[in-house]
């Protein structure tokens, strides 16, 4: 789906039953309306209500740039339910990025947050956050990166083990990894020239996968969302079992 398209395909479901409701969302859609995009009407929520002609809740959020599993919850027990299980750390996500540079073939970024991502830092509450990732696929590409006549990139899986506001954005920018395609934490010409190479302009984080717990007599489930196409000559050809790292040619 273009989500600058209001007359593109319906929302691509991925799991529903009598309490919940989740989609693969596609990058460039707002999950509900925002004053931080107020210019911006098309979003998951009010799409979602129309195609199903169902009353529905947000309990968690995507980036608008974001790819991948969204959830919602059909009625307001539901919600407050799951959310009270997003807030306690029970809900485990898994997310796809590519980021700059090779980092490590696995670590845990434990570096607290200010609250409000969108005011300075300075004088803010900040409040613990961890999160955990490994390197699956390490690529060089032949166009220069400063001093370099090549440039380093990697894919990353990454597992946030709290849920602070663009979590996933600033620590990655915090350990000199930033994210491509972030226009706030990231690097203007990294993003122009990944966006030039792989033919495709986007903030590379893609929501794969949520582990439900059980609630109201409703089963835990796992919720996944393959990687759209233009991920796929980023990925190896197995992802590894283990925290194993590939060099992966252009």
């Amino acid at each position: 789906m273009n989500a600058s398209d209001p007359a593109a395909a319906p929302l691509r479901l991925l799991h529903a039953d009598e309490h919940l409701v989740a989609i693969d969302k596609p990058p460039g859609l707002l999950v509900h309306r925002s004053a931080l995009d107020a210019h911006e009407d098309l979003n998951a929520l009010d799409l979602l209500r129309a195609q199903l002609e169902l009353p529905l809740w947000t309990v968690h959020r995507l980036d608008k740039g974001t790819s991948g599993v969204l959830l919602f919850a059909r009625s307001a027990d539901a919600a407050r339910a799951i959310g009270a299980a997003f807030e306690a750390g029970q809900v485990h996500k898994r997310y796809l990025a590519l980021v700059r540079g090779w980092p490590d073939a696995q670590g845990e970024i434990d570096q607290p947050l200010a609250r409000d991502p969108e005011r300075p830092s300075t004088g803010q509450q900040h409040v613990e956050a961890f999160t955990r990732y490994r390197t699956l696929a390490r690529h060089e590409w032949p166009f220069p990166d400063g001093r370099h006549a090549t440039s380093r990139y990697a894919l990353v899986e990454v597992e946030p083990l709290t849920g602070r506001r663009h979590q996933i954005r600033r620590h990655f920018k915090h350990i000199g990894h930033p994210l491509i395609g972030d226009s706030t934490h990231g690097k203007g010409p990294h993003n122009r020239a990944v966006a030039a190479w792989l033919g495709t302009a986007r903030l590379w984080l893609h929501a794969a996968r949520l582990q439900l717990p059980a609630f109201d007599g409703r089963a835990g489930c796992v919720i996944e969302a393959m990687p759209g196409d233009e991920w796929r000559r980023l990925l190896p050809d197995t992802a590894p079992a283990t925290p194993e790292v590939h060099d992966a040619a252009p």
